[in-house]
């Protein structure tokens, strides 16, 4: 049956707030996964990653600061509920790493282990973020422009970039950890480019 005879059906505001909370939490907790492997992903995630192993900043300040410019093109390109949803989003996923070592310990994680499942749980929560109209802000709103403007996979778009963050890795981590971490980024955008198509999902928000 053609999709396109299907209705949409509109979130509810507890949807969106549920899809938000949770999603950055997957998120987060890819991070963790991340952060204790030594290891880095894409968009501004992986960079905010990779000036806290350079630096020593706290991951969270980092990826804040630098989505803020991202939002004017969210603004003037998405909407500001948008906007107001992925500001959300993306402040949530500032403060879930920080707060992660109160609710888990970890004494040691396999790196392995760490690329696929944490680069799985950060595609799951950015697909759920997608799916309610939001994003971690930078590439993701790049991605979602592109996709819903110019009918470019948002998938695709995210892998490009990823991949020039990750030959920036080189100059940071091991050889073996920048791999590990392109694996990771594979897992991540395989989640959303197999489940974020155009026409696919009919929810909206």
């Amino acid at each position: 049956m053609d999709s396109s005879f299907e209705p949409r059906v509109r979130h509810t505001p507890l949807e969106d707030f549920l899809a938000i909370l949770l999603g950055t939490l997957f998120v987060g907790l890819g991070v963790t996964f991340y952060s204790e492997a030594q290891i880095t992903t894409g968009s501004t995630a992986g960079l905010a990653l990779l000036v806290q192993y350079a630096t020593g900043l706290p991951f969270g300040a980092v990826f804040f600061v630098v989505n803020l410019p991202f939002y004017i093109l969210a603004f003037l390109r998405m909407g500001w509920p948008f906007t107001l949803k992925t500001f959300i989003a993306v402040g949530l996923v500032s403060v879930y790493p920080a707060l992660m070592p109160n609710w888990l310990n970890i004494s040691g994680i396999n790196p392995f282990f760490a690329a696929i499942a944490g680069g799985a749980m950060m595609g799951m929560g950015i697909l759920a973020l997608f799916r309610h109209r939001a994003s971690l802000g930078g590439v993701n709103i790049l991605a979602l422009y592109l996709q819903d403007n110019h009918k470019i996979a948002a998938g695709y778009v995210q892998f490009g970039i990823d991949f020039l963050i990750l030959i920036a890795a080189l100059f940071i981590l091991p050889l073996d950890r920048v791999l590990l971490s392109l694996v990771g980024a594979v897992f991540m955008s395989l989640v959303i480019i197999l489940n974020h198509k155009p026409g696919r999902y009919m929810g909206v928000s």
